[in-house]
């Protein structure tokens, strides 16, 4: 007698009897369908990126700093011998404040508005992640040393230079004319707009 499988056109010729193709249909069933381990898994999976999503968010002080705005800052980004320039606009609005980065054609490149505690998006530009963490950073360079330890519990600060461990490493030639460090990199240089830097 030929060897018949479930689901084989031998099966479904030979007349098999009603009890094995209950056995085919459960074989089937038990295959296809999702076991209890495997819907924690993909839960426990689903938990982990969202996790990992919110760990890798920049930190934002406890209160907004008092900073001298509007601002106008040149950044200029090196990373892997490339340099890109960009052009920053930070601003007050209502009880928020608003970061406009474009390029040096004016062409923009990232916005956002930090309102209470948060980032939102101002316009229809897809989400920068990148600028986000930029933008953190610059807020906490530019955060007075007085209110620093308020606003970022884990900053360490010396003369010319402030950190937040295995984040952010700034370097100050004046209080707006600054070197940034991201572990990985990028590397920034900041100084206000219509100065040069070295």
């Amino acid at each position: 007698m030929p060897n018949i499988t479930c689901g084989s056109e031998l099966a479904r010729e030979s007349g098999m009897p009603d009890t094995a193709k209950v056995e085919c249909e459960t074989a089937f069933a038990s295959k296809l369908a999702p076991t209890i381990s495997d819907v924690w898994r993909f839960f426990a999976f689903g938990v982990a990126l969202l996790l990992s999503a919110c760990a890798s968010q920049a930190p934002l002080p406890v209160d907004n700093p008092t900073l001298p705005l509007p601002l106008q800052l040149h950044i200029e980004r090196q990373q892997a011998g490339q340099r890109q320039d960009w052009l920053l606009v930070i601003q007050r609005e209502g009880q928020g404040i608003r970061w406009s980065m474009m390029d040096p054609l004016g062409i923009p490149q990232a916005r956002q508005q930090l309102i209470d505690g948060h980032w939102q998006a101002d316009g229809l530009l897809p989400p920068n992640p990148q600028a986000r963490e930029l933008f953190a950073a610059l807020l906490f360079a530019l955060t007075p040393a007085v209110e620093l330890s308020r606003n970022y519990p884990g900053a360490l600060q010396s003369d010319g230079q402030r950190s937040l461990p295995e984040r952010w490493n700034i370097r100050y030639a004046q209080p707006l004319r600054f070197e940034l460090n991201l572990p990985q990199g990028p590397h920034y240089r900041v100084s206000p707009l219509g100065e040069s830097t070295p």
